[in-house]
C-alpha cells in the first residue's frame, strides 16, 4: 500500500527558511512533486523531480525558482523541498504528490497526479 507523510511545515517569519519531508512507502516513484494550497485558491504545483539515474531532472513554478530546492533521497525514499527567503504568499498547506507516468511529470497540475500525503501547513508571517 502506497503512503506518502509529510512533516516538516511550521510558522517562520519573512525571510526565513524551512525544509519539508516526505517519507514514501510501498512503492518508489520515478516522479515526485511538490504542490500547495492557499485558503481560497486552486492547488498549485511548486516543484518537480524526476530521479530516473542518469536524469535527474527538476522543475519549478516561478514564482519559487531561485529560492525553493526540490530533492530525493532515493536510500531513504524521501523528498524533500528546502524553502529559503520565504515570503508571505508562500503560506499554505504543502502536499507531496507522486506518480510513474510522464504525464503527471510533463504537466504539473493535480489532476494528473494519482498518490497524495495529507499535507503538512506552512505559515509565513510579515
Amino acid at each position: 500500500q502506497v503512503q506518502l507523510v509529510e512533516s516538516g511545515g511550521g510558522s517562520v517569519q519573512a525571510g526565513g527558511s524551512l525544509r519539508l519531508s516526505c517519507a514514501a512507502s510501498g512503492y518508489t516513484f520515478r516522479y515526485m512533486a511538490w504542490f500547495r494550497q492557499a485558503p481560497g485558491k486552486e492547488r498549485e504545483g511548486v516543484a518537480v523531480i524526476d530521479i530516473e539515474p542518469g536524469t535527474l531532472r527538476t522543475r519549478y513554478t516561478d514564482s519559487v525558482k531561485d529560492r525553493f530546492t526540490i530533492s530525493k533521497d532515493s536510500a531513504a525514499n524521501t523528498l524533500y523541498l528546502q524553502m529559503d527567503s520565504l515570503q508571505p504568499e508562500d503560506s499554505a498547506m504543502y502536499y507531496c504528490a507522486a506518480d510513474y507516468r510522464f504525464t503527471a511529470f510533463s504537466n504539473l497540475v493535480p489532476q494528473n497526479w494519482r498518490y497524495w500525503g495529507q499535507g503538512t501547513q506552512v505559515t509565513v508571517s510579515s
